[in-house]
């Protein structure tokens, strides 16, 4: 397989309120940081107990599914479940194009997912995978875009676990836990291209009768 020319950076590693707000509930499972990158990086839509937010979810997968063509462009999806949502916001994190959006165009739509509720999001955490304004140049002189696929959003075991031993742990800030795995396919000039596995653990917090939102890239749980 062609080496892939530029991929984003994996964001820092910092402890932020987002992320503590999801260990506090994980507090008794174990957690180890976040890592992204190829080596990387919930309500039960099916089940009518979680209408109140307070129930382990149940599901390994949402059934309902983002749109197909879901981007930075187009702006968040109108969902109310943590696993659509996350996969939406998987492909919205995976896929770019230089050769029609700047940086800055791609970094405020990627702000457009995020929730308003400064208490919990954690910008830096989404924006710190964005190349720096100097190597999306390059990224463009290459014409290199990207096109992901998502074949998997589940909520951690370590996670269903702890919200099923205190089910009223959600309800304060209704942020959940959300692995997503799938596959990038990344093009450049000259016909190059190349393909990586992809794994991503989200914070989504999707609270009652209300649109979900991106809180954070989340610590990795025990799956």
């Amino acid at each position: 397989m062609p080496r892939l020319p530029f991929t984003f950076r994996t964001p820092p590693r910092r402890v932020t309120l987002a992320a503590l707000a999801l260990v506090a509930l994980l507090a008794v499972t174990t957690v180890i940081a976040l890592t992204t990158g190829p080596r990387d990086d919930p309500r039960d839509p099916n089940d009518a107990s979680m209408s109140g937010h307070s129930s382990a979810p149940t599901s390994g997968s949402s059934d309902q599914e983002p749109p197909a063509e879901a981007s930075t462009a187009s702006g968040p999806p109108h969902i109310s479940d943590p696993l659509a949502f996350a996969r939406a916001a998987a492909l919205m994190l995976w896929s770019y194009d230089t050769r029609n959006t700047s940086q800055q165009q791609q970094l405020a739509a990627m702000r457009s997912w995020m929730s308003d509720e400064d208490k919990y999001a954690d910008w830096p955490s989404i924006s710190g995978q964005m190349p720096t304004p100097a190597l999306w140049a390059r990224m463009s002189d290459q014409d290199q875009r990207a096109t992901s696929e998502v074949t998997e959003a589940r909520y951690p075991s370590a996670f269903k676990q702890a919200l099923a031993e205190d089910p009223s742990a959600i309800t304060e800030a209704y942020i959940y836990a959300v692995t997503v795995t799938g596959k990038q396919t990344i093009t450049w000039a000259s016909g190059g291209q190349g393909a990586e596995a992809r794994s991503v653990t989200l914070a989504v917090q999707c609270r009652p009768s209300q649109d979900c939102s991106l809180v954070a890239i989340a610590p990795r749980v025990a799956q």
